[in-house]
């Protein structure tokens, strides 16, 4: 299961993302927003990355405008990794060598086409471990 969340900026592109998704075969638990009436992101990533951090979710996706703010909200909950991802090498290696759990996007940086390649890489990148697994560790431990 994928959290989902977004802004009203992020809105749109959230409901693309959880189409595809569910075309695919993917369940989302949508955290909101459920319109492009203005609202706060903090509101949506919260609920969002602590349904990731508490294993609820596999993982998260989070956007709104430039995702940005909606990212360092994610990020202020204990155990995410939230990396905002505007191309589809970010998303690889932020998988890859960060093990980030969640992503972050930018509707009005990224559209439906790119958004549904970041996310497949997203989703489908393992975590390579080794030396990296040190760095993520030392990371974490930040938060303590």
């Amino acid at each position: 299961m994928i959290a989902i969340a977004s802004d009203h900026g992020g809105y749109m592109l959230k409901e693309h993302i959880k189409a595809y998704l569910a075309a695919k075969g993917i369940t989302c638990e949508d955290f909101g927003t459920n319109s492009t009436d203005s609202c706060d992101y903090p509101d949506f990533a919260k609920p969002a990355a602590e349904a990731v951090a508490s294993g609820q979710c596999e993982r998260g996706i989070v956007i709104c405008t430039t995702g940005i703010g909606i990212s360092i909200s994610a990020n202020k909950v204990k155990g995410i990794r939230c990396a905002l991802c505007g191309d589809v090498l970010s998303a690889e290696m932020t998988r890859r060598h960060n093990d980030a759990n969640m992503l972050a996007m930018g509707a009005g940086i990224v559209g439906p086409m790119l958004a549904e390649r970041i996310v497949d890489t997203f989703l489908s990148t393992e975590f390579e471990g080794g030396r990296h697994a040190r760095r993520v560790a030392k990371m974490m431990e930040i938060e303590s």
